[in-house]
């Protein structure tokens, strides 16, 4: 008898593996989940729009179909594979109170955020190579980067970030969950679940840390070459406007480098080390990180990348033509101040009035939503309209 015992308590906790894990949310601000959701909706409105604008400026416009919006494509899709497979269940958990994932879906959610962040990592090692070729060696540009190569370097940064995730993800998988199936977080982080096994997850983490430092040192190091070769080359120029038209280029790709490196950094140190911060600021910097990076790519292309900016002038510039404020002020200019008429009434002035009209739009109407549906309903459930208003 005493020698069935230890696979009769194996067996139990092998079958724990396949009951749900419950999400905290935000520990010790679940009173304010519905005030703190409010952000993170309105950043993952903007992830969307500003994302999918790029992805379609770039896919309209044949001047864009050249290597570098190739890889901007790249990580508008990334950014939004990367929300989506975060930001739903989140808001899930902030509205609805909906804390329940499977065992299975939890690491799959894991599975794509590590993944998509090894895959951008490439991309952007891709883009400083891009850049190097462009500026050291311009000759050679259109011979050594061809659609069919920069494509081939997506689908290699793909399947080398699945490839060193997918060990991870098993290793994962196979260690006993017994212990309580609360994750202290919003969403499946790595060393949020890990903390629940109740077998030594020395191997895991070993493996994590080595994969991690490989990914991130090796791609950091080529990055800071090529953009050090790119300043040197810059920097012997003759023309000041070739000098700066080539650093604003630059400039876009090395905020975005900064933004996601210097971020994830900061969000793995905070959950390794705690540094005597409360869990709530190490859980709001993880999801930050998650959500921010995301709004703001599309934005410092925009800002940044001249011919990015003007795609999307053009995209929003069809919509702009629709819109009846917009029309009724056209008319209100071609009237009553004829002379300042094409000055005052540019494609690109009203492509930002209906961007913001969109954005204005949805910004007062999300919050309205939320609360309302934050409400108790304690009276006659028959709603006396046509529709529910």
């Amino acid at each position: 008898m005493p020698s069935r015992m230890p696979a009769m308590s194996t067996a139990n906790r092998s079958n724990t593996n396949s009951s749900p894990f419950l999400l905290m949310g935000i520990p010790g601000l679940e009173d304010l989940h519905v005030w703190i959701s409010i952000p993170f909706c309105f950043s993952y409105i903007m992830t969307l729009l500003g994302n999918s604008m790029v992805l379609l400026a770039v896919r309209l416009d044949k001047s864009l179909h050249e290597p570098m919006y190739y890889f901007i494509s790249m990580l508008a899709v990334i950014d939004l594979i990367f929300s989506t497979a975060v930001v739903p269940k989140m808001l899930g958990v902030f509205w609805l109170d909906s804390r329940e994932i499977g065992f299975e879906a939890c690491f799959i959610q894991m599975f794509f955020i590590h993944t998509f962040t090894a895959v951008e990592s490439g991309v952007l090692l891709a883009m400083s190579f891009d850049r190097y070729i462009a500026i050291c060696n311009p000759l050679r540009y259109n011979t050594i980067l061809t659609s069919s190569r920069t494509i081939q370097i997506g689908l290699l940064s793909l399947a080398r970030g699945a490839g060193v995730m997918t060990p991870l993800m098993c290793l994962l998988t196979s260690l006993p969950y017994c212990k309580t199936r609360v994750i202290p977080h919003s969403y499946c982080e790595h060393m949020a679940v890990v903390e629940l096994a109740c077998a030594d997850p020395s191997v895991s983490d070993l493996y994590s840390l080595i994969v991690a430092t490989l990914l991130v040192g090796t791609d950091s190091v080529f990055i800071t070459f090529s953009y050090g070769m790119i300043l040197r080359s810059v920097m012997r120029l003759p023309s000041q406007e070739a000098r700066l038209k080539a650093l604003r280029t630059c400039g876009s790709h090395v905020s975005i480098i900064l933004l996601f490196y210097i971020g994830g950094l900061l969000s793995m140190y905070l959950q390794m080390f705690s540094f005597g911060l409360a869990p709530h600021v190490q859980v709001l910097v993880a999801d930050f990180y998650l959500t921010v990076p995301p709004m703001l790519n599309p934005l410092i292309y925009g800002i940044k990348m001249k011919q990015i900016q003007e795609g999307i002038f053009k995209l929003l510039g069809q919509l702009a033509r629709l819109n009846i404020s917009q029309a009724d002020k056209d008319r209100y200019v071609a009237i009553c101040n004829p002379v300042h008429y094409t000055g005052i009434l540019t494609r690109k002035y009203l492509a930002w009035l209906s961007l913001a009209a969109v954005v204005r739009n949805i910004s007062f109407i999300s919050p309205v939503v939320i609360l309302a549906s934050k409400g108790h309903l304690c009276h006659s459930e028959v709603v006396k309209h046509f529709v529910r208003r």
